[in-house]
């Protein structure tokens, strides 16, 4: 069982930015953006979305970008594609939904890191956890672009942050919720499709984010 958050003595770290891509098929353009995101503490990941592709293509795509994340000190995780994230050189993958998570959580453990999203339910949350997720992801949108009211996502990490040690990533659909997920316990704030959608502004919403990550330190 995971062992419960209110037996750590330790202060809690200042939260992390977590940043996810819209879905990309074309590396070209993407290259030039990735570089221009800063090299800074507060940027923990960057989850690479990709368009279908077949298996070199995907790898290649996964490599190069990779190679520019990681040089600024930031992991490179994938969503999805477990089976090619070491073959790549990512540092993990992203799944989403319980079952997809258990299939292919013994592809990446224990050197690749293992994230889980999309659970429905508390039950699917416990369950990733104690099956090896390293983090698990509460808020993001599903297929159709619906994700649940704030008020549930703030009530979702607000439960798990108090319960267990695992981390957990609040989505926010804005800079203006950041704080709020900080509030309610997320260890990562995942920055979705809204902050690429300026290229000349990625990194002000970057900064931006990152001063309201320490929501915590200014309310002590």
């Amino acid at each position: 069982m995971m062992a419960s958050r209110r037996k750590q003595a330790a202060p809690r770290p200042v939260p992390r930015l977590y940043l996810v891509t819209p879905r990309i098929a074309d590396v070209a353009p993407a290259i030039g953006l990735f570089k221009t995101i800063p090299a800074e503490d507060s940027l923990a990941a960057v989850l690479l979305r990709l368009s279908p592709a077949d298996d070199a293509t995907l790898i290649d795509r996964i490599a190069m970008l990779a190679t520019i994340v990681q040089d600024k000190g930031i992991a490179l995780v994938v969503e999805g594609y477990a089976r090619l994230a070491a073959r790549a050189g990512a540092d993990g993958a992203h799944l989403t939904g319980l079952s997809a998570f258990i299939d292919a959580v013994a592809l990446l453990k224990p050197d690749r890191i293992a994230g889980a999203g999309g659970l429905v339910t508390r039950h699917d949350a416990m369950v990733a956890g104690e099956k090896g997720a390293d983090y698990v992801m509460f808020g993001e949108p599903d297929h159709a672009g619906r994700r649940p009211r704030f008020a549930a996502v703030e009530a979702r990490v607000a439960w798990w942050a108090d319960l267990f040690e695992i981390p957990c990533v609040g989505w926010a659909a804005s800079s203006d919720e950041v704080a709020p997920l900080v509030a309610a316990g997320a260890d990562f704030v995942a920055l979705g499709d809204w902050l690429w959608h300026d290229e000349q502004a990625v990194v002000d919403q970057i900064t931006l984010a990152a001063r309201r990550l320490r929501v915590q330190e200014s309310a002590a």
